[in-house]
């Protein structure tokens, strides 16, 4: 299901963490060449995607709701 990115924090490791409109929590990597994904690593790229819908897996499966920081 697709849901939208409200905003952003970081994991207990430093990576960025995607937080959606939907409750769940989705990690957002630049990993290349696996994950190519470069607009996480700036300010600018990141808000730029504010609002983006993203897949939540979580949703398809009924997973419950993620603690947001």
């Amino acid at each position: 299901m697709k849901q939208s990115i409200t905003g952003y924090h970081r994991d207990e490791e430093n990576h960025w963490v995607a937080q959606l409109a939907c409750g769940h929590n989705q990690h957002v990597r630049h990993d290349p060449p696996w994950v190519n994904r470069p607009w996480v690593t700036t300010e600018e790229g990141r808000r730029s995607m504010l609002g983006f819908d993203l897949e939540c897996k979580k949703c398809d499966q009924g997973a419950p709701l993620d603690d947001q920081p």
